[in-house]
């Protein structure tokens, strides 16, 4: 579904990747959809949708435990399902890949299996002041249990992180660093290799958040050497309720079971229970077995597409849209990095980000307006929300223009 131009470039069909994705093809309130609001969750495509109706009509079973046919097949799809995300984020071993609920439930297994143990009064944990809550709850509830002390890298006025003012920060009582890879708020493409190599030098492990990278970006865990990185199906064209944790193996050998239950056991008696090796110790219960199923899906859907065709779309739906917007009199931007993602956050001067969200959602264009989970960022700006525009791979310019023309009707209404 790209092609190569003659410069090099690789462009997409776009028509023919829209056509992947029934949900795009309906009317909103009268008007086209015109679906902006990627970043919050994705529409899904074919491919994935078939692979979830699949297991359930041919082989609904349950996995590891059947001797039956279908919970073989179950189980099979189950685990290449690990295998292709361990593929996809490059990943050494699948058993380096965790499967969990979501990326906030995967940096709360980090945060109580992995660092809880480890954190002592008067440590700390260093995060940036563009996290979203999924990234700063966890650390806050571990550093009231135990005496612990928050510590938040600052941004510029453009959304950047002040590297000088990180590596300041890292002292000998830092026990992890938090840090998210493409703010949802901002669109900001962090340099993670950077910081992380950084934090090595100091000998302080790093957990990336990757929930809005998977869509946007390759991501290589062995290039960044990272050593957690956590991600969403949802935010990546897979179904809700499904994510991943990538751990280095031996992060993960030395952690305890987040949960118990069936599944993560080698034994179990009134006297003692002994546990499964990674990943499986982390995975209590009966799993989300169609949701890994789909999430592979997805992914083998977007390396079919490739990335850097997609990133490329993107780059210039961003660049169209701010220009487009920017000419709207009375929008500021929020958030202008050196890098960004196709994440386009902006207020309008007088007019409330709700108010603009509902009228642009009763022209049929579909955007997020609020603080987007991301309170403290919205702090740094002065401002309780903003209006958001995400873009995905299967968007056109002809949908930016739907939003401008939206953004003049919010004009008309409040002129």
């Amino acid at each position: 579904m790209s092609t190569a131009t003659a410069a090099g470039a690789t462009t997409l069909d776009v028509e023919k990747i829209r056509s992947d994705f029934p949900a795009l093809h309906q009317e909103s309130h009268g008007h086209p959809l015109a679906y902006l609001d990627n970043a919050a969750t994705t529409q899904k495509p074919r491919a994935v949708i078939d692979a979830v109706r699949s297991f359930y009509e041919r082989d609904c079973s349950n996995v590891h435990r059947g001797v039956h046919l279908l919970s073989q097949r179950a189980t099979v799809a189950y685990e290449q399902a690990r295998t292709t995300i361990k593929t996809h984020l490059g990943a050494a071993d699948s058993r380096e890949i965790v499967f969990t609920r979501s990326t906030t439930e995967g940096i709360n297994l980090v945060a109580w299996s992995f660092l809880r143990p480890r954190l002592e009064a008067g440590d700390e944990i260093l995060i940036s002041h563009m996290e979203h809550h999924s990234n700063i709850v966890p650390w806050q509830l571990l550093c009231e249990e135990k005496g612990a002390n928050l510590k938040v890298i600052p941004i510029d006025d453009d959304g950047d992180i002040v590297l000088d003012e990180y590596e300041k920060l890292l002292s000998e009582r830092t026990r992890i660093v938090g840090i998210v890879h493409v703010s949802n708020a901002l669109g900001t493409i962090n340099p993670v290799r950077e910081i992380i190599k950084i934090a090595h030098h100091r000998g302080v492990p790093v957990l990336v958040d990757g929930a809005q990278a998977l869509p946007h970006l390759s991501v290589d865990v062995r290039d960044l050497d990272c050593d957690f990185f956590v991600c969403s199906a949802h935010k990546a064209y897979g179904p809700t309720g499904i994510g991943a944790l990538y751990g280095k193996r031996e992060h993960l050998l030395d952690m305890v079971p987040y949960q118990g239950g069936g599944d993560m056991i080698l034994s179990v008696s009134f006297d003692r229970t002994t546990y499964a090796e990674p990943p499986h110790r982390f995975e209590a219960g009966t799993p989300n077995i169609e949701g890994a199923i789909g999430f592979a899906a997805a992914l083998m859907y977007l390396e079919d597409i490739g990335l850097d065709a997609v990133a490329a779309h993107e780059a210039e739906l961003l660049a169209a849209a701010t220009e487009a917007v920017l000419e709207v009199p009375g929008v500021r931007l929020v958030g202008t990095a050196r890098d960004k993602a196709s994440v386009l956050s902006f207020v309008v001067d007088g007019i409330h980000p709700h108010d603009i969200g509902t009228i642009l959602d009763s022209e049929g264009v579909a955007v997020r307006a609020g603080h987007h989970c991301a309170q403290p960022v919205m702090a740094r700006y002065g401002l309780s929300a903003t209006v958001r525009a995400s873009f995905a791979l299967y968007n056109t310019e002809r949908e930016i223009d739907a939003l401008v023309t939206g953004l003049k009707k919010v004009q008309e209404v409040f002129g």
